[in-house]
């Protein structure tokens, strides 16, 4: 490990924390990005929701979240499990590194604490994937205890509570999962590290910029921006 490769790691630590903090409001900026706009979107849905008589198509989309999680939780699993595999085949690996044109790293103590890092990224998308199906499945909960609309006597405000707890959670458990998905991403960026510390900087530079375009530049933010004010 040199000089390089510590400012490396702080430049990926600092773009990932960074990003996220951007993303989920903790740093204020003007401009709101698109998981807060659909953030949104979840609270007028649960209080849509509350106000139907037929609720079949929301328990559908319930589902939908808790799959999708499901899913993303198992591939980290198979991720993990090929990183183990990774490390079983160091020297192989190496081997075939020092034949390639691409400066790959070719220390075997130096490879095998980058693998564990990619393990430890990858383990942490997993425990976030998990607490985010977990959510999905209290919200679930909450959200079939919210009363009838005849039920609630025409009682708004108890219905429009009712509506925001499953809301709460609900957008608790998106943010535990743009958190996991988050991690993948720029997992991306930390393979980087491989061909030095140059590349990490470069890779985690383009990863946090593909990102922030997503969020607060591209098309999809400003469909969902025009449908809220619509609304």
């Amino acid at each position: 490990m040199t000089d390089f490769d510590y400012i490396a790691i702080a430049w990926f630590a600092l773009g990932w924390i960074g990003f996220a903090a951007l993303t989920d409001g903790r740093i204020p900026i003007r401009r709101i990005s698109l998981t807060r706009a659909m953030n949104e979107n979840r609270r007028l849905w649960m209080r849509t929701a509350a106000r139907r008589d037929l609720r079949m198509i929301d328990t559908a989309i319930l589902a939908g979240l808790q799959n999708g999680t499901a899913f993303f939780a198992s591939t980290t699993i198979l991720a993990i499990g090929g990183c183990f595999a990774l490390l079983g085949s160091t020297d192989r690996v190496l081997s075939v590194a020092g034949d390639l044109p691409i400066p790959l790293v070719a220390d075997r103590v130096a490879f095998e604490a980058k693998v564990f890092g990619l393990i430890g990224i990858f383990a942490y998308a997993f425990f976030k994937f998990g607490w985010s199906y977990r959510l999905f499945n209290y919200s679930s909960i909450l959200f079939g205890a919210i009363p009838m609309k005849a039920d609630a006597g025409g009682n708004m405000a108890e219905l429009d509570a009712s509506a925001d707890r499953a809301a709460e959670i609900n957008i608790l458990a998106g943010r535990h999962f743009n958190a996991g998905l988050r991690a993948i991403f720029m997992s991306i960026g930390y393979l980087g590290w491989f061909a030095g510390p140059y590349v990490l900087i470069g890779s985690t530079t383009l990863v946090v910029m593909v990102l922030l375009r997503r969020q607060f530049l591209s098309n999809a933010r400003s469909a969902i921006l025009k449908e809220t004010s619509s609304t």
